[in-house]
């Protein structure tokens, strides 16, 4: 009688090759799960990022990208979005996406968060170079211009101009010393349902 049971018995029957594949499989699996998150949002190791590069066809692949690390103890500044609508009665509305007030159940907040989050994320700071703000219009403006569109429905206005907030988030020293920093604020244009005018 055998010691083996038939768990390991059935396992030993396996030839190396298919052993390697298997476990090489399960590694790469593996990887693909916990270094998205290491390499996510800055700020990020290099390191990190540079793992990141060859598994990237694979943790696309399985939607593995997720920003686990926006709710990490470091999470980064958060952003908004603050709107001026000019109604048809010549009256102005305005507001916030996401709305801390309006946005409930708190699920319909998170979702409107990610909203502003999303586009933060292409938008280059007002800092940046012309090049870089021109070069990269192309990926944020059709996500404002939808933003602005849904706006304009909802509450039937004539044009709506929109900016983005990024929170300022101070670090615990600045906190202990009661310092206050200032938001960053950028321009995202004014839009019409007709048309929009270049931000």
């Amino acid at each position: 009688m055998t010691s083996d049971t038939p768990r390991s018995a059935g396992l030993s029957h396996w030839p190396p090759a298919i052993r390697l594949v298997v476990s090489l499989g399960l590694l790469g699996y593996f990887a693909a799960v916990i270094v998205p998150p290491l390499a996510g949002p800055p700020p990020a190791s290099e390191l990190a990022v540079a793992a990141l590069q060859p598994l990237r066809p694979l943790v696309g692949g399985l939607f593995l990208g997720h920003g686990y690390r926006f709710f990490a103890p470091d999470p980064g500044p958060g952003h908004s979005i603050q709107w001026t609508m000019q109604l048809a009665d010549g009256s102005a509305l305005t507001g916030s996406i996401p709305d801390r007030d309006a946005d409930w159940p708190r699920l319909l907040y998170h979702r409107r968060f990610m909203i502003s989050e999303k586009i933060a994320a292409v938008v280059p700071p007002p800092d940046a170079p012309e090049e870089v703000r021109q070069r990269s219009r192309g990926d944020w403006q059709p996500l404002v211009k939808d933003v602005a569109g849904q706006l304009l429905s909802r509450y039937g206005g004539s044009q709506v101009t929109l900016q983005m907030t990024e929170h300022y988030l101070p670090a615990p020293e600045e906190v202990l010393r009661a310092e206050q920093g200032g938001d960053v604020i950028t321009p995202l244009g004014t839009y019409a349902l007709a048309g929009a005018n270049t931000p």
